[in-house]
C-alpha cells in the first residue's frame, strides 16, 4: 500500500484511459505514469535518496501531480508548501523539513537564492515552465531520466510519505507526518465514501497542496482509475464553463465556493447538469449556502469532517441513507469516532466535549515535536481540539473550536500566529486577533490592537502584516484601541472584542 504503486497499478488497467484533464489537454494514464517514472529517475539522478524531503510550491498544475508521485516513487517525502507563502513562512518551514530540493515557479528564483546561506540542507531548485532556469537552477523538464535508472525500493506502508504543515497555536506551522498506509487508506476510504466510480470525472479546483484536495481530488480518483479535470484556480463562471465542457461528474469545495456558484447569475442549472454529486469541506457549511445550491442546481450535497492529521477525512454525510444538514455525518468506514469529556470518559447524546478519532488515516505525528505529539496522539486517539455532540442517531456537530482558529474560505488561521507578527511591529503595545462571519470566505480576520503612540495608522499596519503573512491570514480589518480589554488574571477577553465590534469601528 503505496501512492507510488497505486498509480502504476491503475496506468496497468486502464493505459489509454485519461488519467488528467488540463486546459485542452488531455493526458493519459500510461502517459502519466511514464512521465512519473522519468522525474524519479531524473531526481535519483540529482542524489534525492529515500527519506530525502522535497518542497513543493506549485499551483494545480501537470507538473504537481508528477513530481508529488515521482518524490513516493524512489521512497523520498513531499513537503507541499502553499505558492503564495511569504518568504519568511516558506523559510520556516523548509528549515524545519530539512528540505534538500525544491519544485516551484519561476518568480522564487530570487527567493531561493536569498535563502540559500540559511539553508545548507537546499541543494536542488527545479522550476517549472523555463528551457533555461538561470544559475543555480535547474528546468522541471532537464529532470529526466530513463525509466530502467529509477530506484525501486521496497516502500513500507508506515513509511513517511507527506510531510504537511498546519498552522499552529504557537504561532508556528507544525509538520504532520502522513505515512503512505494515511494516505492510501483514506483515498481508498473516499472512494467508497462517495461511491466513486471509473466513469467519473472528478474537478479539482481547490488548491491541490491542501490536503482536502490530495485525498478527495487527487488520490481518490488516481487509485479508482477515475479522470481528474485539474482547473488552477476557483472563478465561478469559468469554473462551471470547464464543468459543462467536460461533463464533470464530481465538485468539491470549500463553502466560499458553493456560496459563490450559487450567488452568480450567470452561473446556471444548465452549467452543473452532469454533476451527480458535490462534497463540501474544509469549514462548516451554512445551511443556507447548503439549501441555495440544492434548489438551484437540484445536486446533493454530501458535508463532512476532517483535519491534516487524518488525511484529511474522518466523518461524512452518508451518500445513501439519511443526510442531517448541519452536521457533519457518520464516522468513515475504517474509522472510530468518539466524544469525549476532559478525564476522557465518553459524554452522553447531545453532550459537548472534544471529538477524537482512531484509525488507519492517524498521521505519525508531528515532526521535531515530540510534547506536542504525545498531547494529540493518546493511546492511538487522535485529540482534534474540537468540541462536538454526537446524538441519538450517531451522527456528530461541530459546536465550537477548542483552539481559537479561524478558518477563511476553508484554510485554518490561528490568532496567535497573526498576533506574533502584529507584536513585532515597534508601534504595537498589545494585540488579540478573532474571527467574524463573512458572508464570502465563512469567516474574515479581525485584528485589535493598542499602539504605543498615536502616529500607527491601520493601513500601516496592514501592509505591515502583507509583507509577513500570505494573503488569507492579513486582517480584513484592524481596529486601533486606548486598551484591550482584560479579566483580572489580565488574560485577553477574545469574546468581549467580538461582541463589541460595531462599536470599536476601524480607524
Amino acid at each position: 500500500m503505496n501512492l507510488s504503486q497505486n498509480l502504476r497499478q491503475s496506468a496497468a488497467r486502464h493505459p489509454n484511459k485519461h488519467a488528467l484533464l488540463i486546459h485542452d489537454q488531455q493526458v493519459t494514464y500510461a502517459e502519466l505514469d511514464r512521465a512519473v517514472d522519468r522525474f524519479a529517475a531524473g531526481l535519483s539522478k540529482l542524489g534525492i535518496q529515500p527519506g530525502a524531503r522535497v518542497g513543493i510550491l506549485l499551483g494545480n498544475a501537470q507538473e504537481f501531480i508528477v513530481a508529488y508521485y515521482a518524490i513516493a516513487r524512489i521512497g523520498a517525502v513531499s513537503v507541499p508548501v502553499n505558492p503564495l507563502f511569504t518568504p519568511g513562512e516558506v523559510q520556516f518551514i523548509f528549515q524545519d523539513a530539512g528540505v534538500e530540493a525544491v519544485v516551484a515557479l519561476p518568480p522564487m528564483q530570487p527567493l531561493f537564492a536569498a535563502m540559500r546561506p540559511v539553508l545548507p540542507t537546499l541543494q536542488h531548485v527545479i522550476l517549472t515552465g523555463v528551457s533555461e532556469a538561470g544559475e543555480g537552477c535547474l528546468a522541471f523538464a532537464a529532470i529526466d531520466g530513463e525509466p530502467s535508472e529509477a530506484p525501486q525500493p521496497a516502500i513500507d506502508s508506515d513509511e513517511l510519505a507527506v510531510i504537511l504543515y498546519t498552522s499552529g497555536t504557537t504561532g508556528k506551522p507544525k509538520g504532520a507526518m502522513l505515512s503512505h498506509r494515511n494516505l492510501c487508506s483514506n483515498a481508498d476510504q473516499a472512494v467508497e465514501l462517495f461511491q466513486l466510480r471509473e466513469s467519473d470525472i472528478m474537478t479539482a479546483v481547490l488548491p491541490i497542496f491542501h490536503i482536502f484536495c490530495m485525498t478527495v481530488c487527487l488520490n481518490a480518483p488516481l487509485v479508482h482509475g477515475a479522470t481528474i479535470l485539474l482547473l488552477p484556480k476557483f472563478s465561478p463562471t469559468e469554473t462551471a464553463k470547464a464543468m459543462r465542457d467536460h461533463q464533470a461528474t464530481l465538485f468539491a469545495g470549500v463553502p466560499t465556493m458553493y456560496n459563490f456558484l450559487v450567488q452568480h447569475p450567470e452561473v446556471t442549472k444548465e452549467d452543473l447538469a452532469s454533476i451527480r454529486m458535490a462534497v463540501a469541506g474544509g469549514s462548516s457549511l451554512p445551511l443556507a449556502v447548503l439549501d441555495g445550491f440544492q434548489a438551484k442546481f437540484d445536486i446533493p450535497i454530501v458535508e463532512g469532517y476532517g483535519l491534516s492529521e487524518a488525511s484529511p477525512i474522518v466523518t461524512f454525510n452518508p451518500v445513501d441513507g439519511v443526510r442531517k444538514p448541519g452536521t457533519i455525518g457518520l464516522p468513515i468506514p475504517g474509522v472510530e469516532v468518539r466524544v469525549v469529556r476532559e478525564d476522557g470518559v465518553d459524554c452522553g447524546p447531545h453532550e459537548v466535549g472534544e471529538l477524537i478519532c482512531r484509525g488507519e488515516n492517524v498521521m505519525l505525528g508531528y515532526l521535531n515535536r515530540p510534547e506536542e505529539t504525545a498531547v494529540t496522539l493518546r493511546d492511538g486517539w487522535l485529540f482534534t481540539g474540537d468540541l462536538a455532540i454526537c446524538d441519538e442517531d450517531g451522527y456528530f456537530s461541530i459546536v465550537d473550536r477548542k483552539k481559537d482558529m479561524i478558518i477563511v474560505g476553508g484554510f485554518n488561521v490561528y490568532p496567535r500566529e497573526v498576533e506574533e507578527v502584529l507584536f513585532k511591529h515597534p508601534q504595537v503595545r498589545e494585540a488579540a486577533v478573532v474571527g467574524s462571519p463573512d458572508p464570502n470566505y465563512g469567516e474574515k480576520v479581525l485584528a485589535f490592537v493598542a499602539a504605543k503612540d498615536e502616529s500607527l495608522t491601520v493601513e500601516a499596519l496592514i501592509d505591515y502584516c502583507k509583507q509577513h503573512l500570505v494573503t488569507y491570514k492579513v486582517p480584513k480589518e484592524i481596529h486601533l484601541l486606548d486598551e484591550l480589554p482584560k479579566n483580572t488574571t489580565g488574560k485577553i477577553l477574545r469574546r468581549e472584542l467580538k461582541k463589541n465590534v460595531e462599536s470599536n469601528p476601524t480607524t
